[in-house]
């Protein structure tokens, strides 16, 4: 499990944004909490945190046609086998989403895609 570096959200490959997505939503759901040492970070900040991030890759999967079920675009929603929340407080969004994805992490997440055999190039 991994959350990609949000600038390369854009330019991830099918395979990489959809893998994303799933593993938005297995976070938001049941999975909240759970620790997982690539992203134990992000149960240190409020939930909507996540839900910001998650909308960032469904608004790049419907940008190529994908169709996320809508469901996922409530805030609240967790799945259908995790209970909704009943408030969940906006946030406001921060660049980066987390003060984590900084530029290192770019770089370890352009490394992590170049052993994968995917090369990207981020212009600066």
């Amino acid at each position: 499990m991994r959350l990609w570096h949000e600038d390369l959200i854009p330019l991830l490959p099918r395979q990489q944004l959809l893998g994303q997505h799933r593993e938005c939503c297995a976070l938001r759901g049941k999975g909240w909490g759970k620790p997982h040492s690539t992203v134990n970070y992000i149960f240190n900040y409020h939930p909507y945190k996540l839900y910001q991030y998650h909308v960032l890759v469904m608004e790049e999967m419907i940008a190529r046609g994908y169709q996320p079920d809508s469901l996922w675009l409530d805030p609240k929603y967790r799945g259908k086998s995790a209970p909704s929340y009943k408030d969940l407080e906006e946030r406001s969004l921060d660049y980066p989403i987390y003060p984590e994805h900084d530029e290192a992490y770019l770089q370890a997440c352009l490394l992590n895609l170049k052993n994968k055999g995917i090369a990207i190039q981020i212009n600066n």
